[in-house]
């Protein structure tokens, strides 16, 4: 069953209007949730990162979309999965509805939730040292806020993932156009290098990750690393001890492997345990 502004439907049945601003011209925005047991990890960061997110893209935000209304629809369509008890990938969509070329006719904002059922409820570190990827050149993130929204322009995105599968990498690391590593395909990029902790800044086009949040949070806690969020030559990967990617349905991806270069996952290999630690503790 999947939530079509507030109506369950069947997956079988037609959804989706070719009409669809989201679909005609990416007018959209969406979500990427982890919910275990029925409780959605980092909701508010999530709430308030999609609020703001639609404020940017000048969509009018329904007086109904409180945390508690969307929480409730979001909740409501996984019970209708019979996944109350399981760990689940939600994708909440938010879209301008129908009608318009590149003007919108209307001002009316429409919603779809879809879930999955996941293997794993708390993160982990899997033991494959071979996690490989390379950089994706032949198209680059343009700086601005923009680039740092969740939106359905993920052209890039899709095309990466299928270089990286032409040439048996497990993900690539996306550039931006002054030739900086910007995020992976899925998720955000952090950099280890002794005591130094680097990821890029927002300025740089990269996503503004709820899980890019959690760790610099964790790391901030920690106090044993010096944190910069400052832009990441290519150049820098090669002299680096550790690369991690980070998204909310992973938690912490290490890089085994990236050209020749090897690196250690000693940083975030204690980063999932507390990130578990501080989901077990809500």
């Amino acid at each position: 069953m999947v939530n079509i502004n507030g109506t369950l439907v069947d997956n079988s049945t037609k959804q989706l209007s070719l009409e669809n601003r989201g679909y005609k011209v990416g007018d959209a925005l969406f979500e990427t949730l982890k919910v275990v047991n029925s409780s959605i990890l980092f909701w508010e960061d999530h709430y308030f990162r999609l609020m703001a997110s639609m404020r940017i893209l000048r969509m009018e935000i329904p007086m109904a979309f409180t945390m508690e209304f969307l929480e409730q629809e979001i909740l409501k369509t996984i019970a209708a999965n019979h996944f109350n008890n399981s760990a689940v990938r939600v994708r909440l969509n938010i879209d301008r509805g129908d009608g318009g070329k590149y003007s919108p006719e209307h001002h009316n904002i429409g919603y779809s939730i879809l879930t999955e059922r996941l293997d794993e409820a708390f993160y982990t570190i899997l033991e494959d040292t071979h996690y490989q990827v390379d950089l994706f050149k032949d198209h680059f993130v343009a700086p601005g806020l923009l680039s740092t929204l969740k939106t359905n322009n993920k052209v890039l995105h899709v095309l990466g993932s299928i270089y990286a599968k032409e040439n048996d990498l497990n993900n690539c690391l996306l550039l931006n156009t002054n030739k900086h590593v910007v995020e992976a395909i899925n998720g955000n990029v952090f950099l280890v290098a002794g005591t130094t902790v680097k990821t890029p800044p927002l300025e740089d086009g990269c996503l503004k990750g709820v899980m890019r949040k959690q760790v610099l949070e964790l790391l901030k806690q920690e106090g044993l690393y010096t944190i910069e969020e400052a832009s990441i030559s290519p150049f820098e990967l090669l002299k680096a001890d550790e690369l991690f990617i980070t998204n909310v349905i992973q938690g912490l991806q290490p890089v085994g492997l990236y050209r020749k270069k090897t690196f250690k996952n000693t940083v975030s290999s204690a980063l999932v345990e507390r990130l578990n630690a501080k989901i077990g503790a809500n």
